[in-house]
């Protein structure tokens, strides 16, 4: 709970100079990963006319709550650890909870993280629901999906996220925030011994949440995979008339639905970790090593979107190699 020193938590991580130092490295390359990925993302979408698209809008959305997990939230980490790391002692702060101290940075990242956090489900969620539209009612696409319905739900996703990632915090004066020593982040915890039922139930609305949106997401997933491989199969059997073939989900869509899955088996593959430790901590389970793992697993998911739509998007792909390319062309010495 809060309070733990230094001293008396070892995680697998951190028990030995060099882990400590791998553990830095590890943290400023995902930095750098998080910010480039990110960044690739949002000059393609915003470069590029083909990408002014309401599912555009959600990727882009998607690359801002990543980049604001490599902006804020893991350098503070990184500042924490190195000062350990230098001065042989941790940091004052990370020896309180946000309760005991008048301004505490966990007041900020801790919140900032699961807010993030939240808008990436969410925005995932709403690119399921897009690209199920898009395939299994293919004529109401431009109808239904606008960009401007669209720019109200991103805001509505990131106002919704953030205002549950500081109701623990508003509703109960038993949950404070602190750098956890296991996790190497800010967390939230309890600042009494005993776990309040309403406490309980307050840090149980973030798993409560993602994982009924997460499910809901493969829920619409498998309906429009299937919905996809029955089409191919028909496409096989039979010759497509002009008709028909306006009735279909284009290639196009056919694509991005599949990339979209990917996404959400990615997310949710680094997500089920920190939901499990979550319910697991509730119930007084410690989990000092599971923690630092769930909790640095889920980070490394914001630098992997880029990838994704790398591999599974050509259009994507093609962009973001003319970009590098124009880089190094602008970079180059001239003769």
């Amino acid at each position: 709970m809060l309070g733990e020193s230094e001293s008396t938590t070892c995680t697998v991580c951190c028990c030995t100079l060099t882990n400590k130092i791998l553990m830095v490295v590890f943290m400023v390359l995902l930095i750098f990963a998080i910010l480039f990925g990110n960044s690739v993302t949002l000059a393609v979408v915003f470069g590029t006319k083909h990408f002014h698209t309401p599912q555009g809008y959600l990727k882009a959305s998607l690359a801002v709550a990543d980049l604001a997990v490599g902006i804020f939230v893991v350098p503070l980490s990184v500042y924490a650890e190195v000062t350990l790391m230098l001065n042989g002692s941790i940091p004052e702060w990370t020896t309180r909870n946000s309760k005991n101290t008048t301004f505490h940075p966990c007041n900020f990242i801790g919140p900032m993280f699961a807010g993030c956090t939240l808008v990436s489900i969410t925005t995932i969620f709403l690119l399921t629901v897009e690209r199920s539209i898009a395939v299994l009612k293919p004529l109401h696409k431009e109808s239904v999906i606008t960009r401007k319905r669209t720019t109200i739900l991103i805001v509505l996703s990131w106002v919704a996220s953030f205002f549950l990632a500081v109701s623990p915090i508003m509703f109960s004066k038993e949950i404070a925030l602190e750098y956890n020593p296991c996790s190497r982040m800010c967390n939230y915890a309890l600042g009494a011994t005993e776990f309040p039922s309403q406490a309980w139930n307050i840090l149980l609305l973030f798993p409560a949440f993602d994982f009924t949106l997460l499910g809901g997401t493969m829920v619409i997933n498998v309906i429009s995979l299937t919905t996809i491989r029955q089409h191919s199969k028909r496409r096989k059997h039979l010759a497509e008339t002009d008709c028909q073939s306006a009735m279909k989900p284009t290639f196009s869509d056919i694509k991005a639905a599949k990339t979209i899955g990917t996404l959400t088996v990615a997310f949710t593959a680094s997500f089920t970790p920190i939901a499990v430790f979550v319910v697991g901590n509730v119930i007084g389970n410690e989990w000092c090593n599971f923690s630092f793992f769930a909790f640095w697993i889920l980070t490394t998911n914001s630098c992997w979107n880029v990838i994704i739509y790398s591999v599974g998007d050509q259009k994507f792909r093609h962009r973001a190699h003319q970009l590098f390319i124009s880089s190094q062309t602008q970079n180059a010495p001239q003769n």
